[in-house]
């Protein structure tokens, strides 16, 4: 869709220009779903008998989801207030683009980075402003920094960076967040956070609870490493009053009851939970190592899956990966993402990375120069 020439109502020009969001292909009995992030471990059983005990569905939901964000206020520390549920950390974004920006703002993001930001700022009519990633595909923060205008309403950082998986550092988070005006809301999209194992890796919840950057929120969410991706659940962290203008555009009743019921048991089950994460974790690593041993240059990986730099040879690295049954993530001209996911994924994501390594040109930016590249 490029105009609104076809539509039979009128509808905004850049509504008809924007593509919808394209979520990763499903995948058929016998192939591995490498294409969305989701966590591969099914649900554990406390999670699965809380859902069959949430049955009435003749009832609205708590609109405001009470004992989720009573039990993430004192898991973190916060009045209930300071926490704010959505369906899903991206609708919580939506919500806080919308509330900031409007025609004639503008919002800052790096790129490539999570494929809703553009869209995002446009529905909200505002500017989108995306700040090429380092050559390692990391956030270019000094960069991002310098983009900042007086028409700059939001600024978001991803860490670890979806697609790429680089995180941002709390030293360099700490360094650029003193550069930004403190009327500009700093969302600091942290969906992956319970994957990362680097130490250096910014925390959100620290640079609230140091209390010197009021501006800044901070999205989590129990898609990934809670394993809810198709209840869509997520939570921000952050100002009480920040958090009102969210909830004041959000659709009423958006969390389902099966939703918090879920991600309440999920809370209950989370010492089990994330020695899933842990194996999910040594399994991404493991994958990195070999990806590298083929030739691939594959930057840090920190979130649930891995980047492949495959630029113009995107589309026919990833038809291979298809063919052999693995659904990958293309993001033409730019790389591959592949989830990391079955056990029995991992050897044949790495026998094709082999064989298609050998068809990238000389020079190409996604073979591995040099140890640690």
């Amino acid at each position: 869709m490029t105009d609104a020439s076809d539509i039979p109502i009128r509808v905004r020009p850049e509504i008809a220009a924007l593509p919808p969001y394209k979520q990763g292909r499903q995948a058929g009995a016998d192939a591995f779903k490498l294409s969305s992030n989701e966590n591969p471990f099914d649900p554990l059983p406390g999670v699965v008998e809380a859902l069959h005990a949430a049955t009435a569905v003749n009832r609205y939901p708590d609109a405001s989801a009470a004992r989720l964000r009573e039990r993430l206020a004192a898991r973190f520390g916060v009045g209930t207030d300071s926490i704010h549920v959505g369906a899903g950390s991206v609708s919580i974004l939506a919500q806080l683009v919308q509330a900031t920006a409007s025609p004639g703002d503008e919002v800052i993001y790096a790129w490539r980075s999570f494929e809703a930001y553009p869209w995002l700022a446009v529905v909200a009519g505002a500017t989108a402003v995306h700040v090429p990633l380092t050559e390692d595909a990391r956030h270019d923060l000094p960069a991002m920094a310098a983009a900042i205008t007086d028409r700059t309403r939001a600024i978001i950082v991803c860490s670890p960076n979806n697609p790429t998986g680089p995180i941002v550092t709390q030293a360099e988070f700490d360094a650029f967040v003193v550069q930004v005006p403190s009327d500009v809301l700093v969302v600091l999209d942290e969906a992956y956070a319970e994957f990362v194992t680097d130490p250096a890796a910014v925390d959100g919840t620290r640079v609230l609870a140091a209390g010197a950057h009021p501006n800044v929120v901070v999205l989590r969410t129990f898609s990934k490493a809670f394993g809810l991706a198709g209840l869509r659940v997520g939570y921000a962290i952050g100002h009480p009053r920040i958090l009102d203008a969210a909830r004041s555009t959000s659709i009423p009743l958006s969390v389902t009851a099966q939703a918090e019921v879920a991600a309440l048991a999920s809370l209950d089950a989370e010492e089990d939970l994330l020695a899933r994460v842990r194996e999910i974790a040594e399994r991404r690593d493991r994958l990195v190592a070999a990806l590298r041993e083929t030739g691939w240059r594959v930057p840090a990986a920190q979130g649930n899956f891995v980047w492949l730099p495959a630029g113009a040879e995107t589309l026919s690295v990833a038809q291979a990966f298809d063919d052999a049954g693995l659904i990958v993530r293309p993001f033409a001209g730019d790389g591959i993402r592949i989830s990391v996911g079955e056990e029995a994924a991992v050897e044949k994501v790495v026998r094709i990375a082999e064989a298609v390594v050998k068809d990238l040109p000389e020079g190409h930016a996604g073979l591995r120069v040099s140890v640690g590249s």
